[in-house]
């Protein structure tokens, strides 16, 4: 399998055996992005922990494409037996049906949520240079000029330009949206003064930030980031309202058998738990935020309408 990485140890691989049921094979774990982003160093840790747990190996294999289409499409076609998982964000569930007319899949329909893992903020981020250094001080300078002023993001129609759209919105300015490949080229281009601001994961922020290459003016997210504790919500800095993360779910082709469900919800539940795995969700910029299945489909169904009427709102489309 091009791209795949066997994940587990060779020496638990007996115990689902001693133990009979599922599993009794090899599971697959597919990441909808390329090796090396944040999702797939995840869903690595993951995966590995849930292989020790299960006793069977976890199968890393990446299928990226067509913002996070092309690998759930394929999970939605196997087989319902718990023997491929999708590990992805919630793109995959709430972006892609604002911004696509027609999918090859059903964002609900086409899965059973098993669990969520952990989440990431959004954050807005000015170059150092930039006389912006909070929120108010955003406003006072881009509201009197619309359209003078741009802010970068890792790519049109991502949950990044969702983000900055939605704050335009409830700040009542008006920037050109400037799309890149990536996080990488976006904050190389914030560092370097080519545009002034710009939406991006606390993930992707924390080394910048830390460093002093750029300014964190606020974070998207209801609560303050516990990775970056002294930057101030949306809300706190006087716009109250906005809630808007990337979370990392783990989800089955629908119709996967109830037991099954059950065991890898609480296996993952215990994955969660341990010290270990949460220590490394934190130094790779996630927050460690476990929810149920059904807590995880709730979140889908409320979330897909707000992505909607936002895309509506600022005319976003795929690209």
């Amino acid at each position: 399998m091009a791209g795949a990485l066997a994940l587990g140890l060779a020496s638990v691989a007996g115990t689902a055996a001693a133990q009979g049921g599922y599993p009794t094979k090899p599971i697959q774990l597919v990441i909808p992005f390329p090796p090396g982003g944040s999702t797939d160093v995840i869903g690595r840790i993951v995966g590995q922990k849930l292989g020790e747990r299960l006793g069977q190996t976890v199968v890393v294999d990446n299928r990226p494409g067509a913002g996070t289409i092309v690998g759930a499409s394929f999970v939605a076609k196997a087989a319902p037996d718990g023997y491929t998982l999708l590990v992805t964000s919630g793109t995959t569930f709430t972006v892609n049906p604002a911004i696509h007319a027609k999918l090859p899949y059903d964002p609900i329909k086409s899965f059973d949520p098993v669990a969520q893992m952990g989440v990431t903020g959004l954050i807005l981020l000015a170059n150092r240079d930039t006389p912006a250094n909070n929120l108010k001080e955003f406003v006072a300078m881009v509201k009197p000029s619309p359209g003078k002023y741009s802010y970068g993001s890792f790519g049109a129609g991502t949950t990044a330009h969702f983000a900055g759209e939605a704050l335009q919105t409830l700040t009542g300015t008006k920037m050109l949206h400037v799309p890149y490949k990536g996080s990488a080229p976006a904050m190389t281009d914030l560092i370097g003064g080519q545009i002034p601001f710009s939406m991006d994961t606390v993930t992707a922020a924390i080394p910048q930030v830390k460093a002093g290459k750029v300014k964190a003016i606020a974070v998207t997210t209801a609560k303050r980031s516990a990775l970056l504790p002294d930057v101030p919500t949306v809300a706190e800095s006087g716009y109250p309202g906005m809630d808007a993360a990337t979370w990392l779910v783990i989800v089955a082709p629908a119709g996967v058998p109830a037991d099954v469900k059950a065991k890898l919800e609480k296996t993952l539940g215990e994955v969660a738990a341990d010290p270990a795995t949460r220590q490394k969700l934190i130094d790779n910029g996630f927050e460690p935020t476990f929810a149920t299945g059904a807590q995880v489909a709730a979140k889908i169904v409320k979330e897909t309408p707000q992505m909607r009427a936002i895309a509506r709102a600022a005319n976003i489309q795929a690209e």
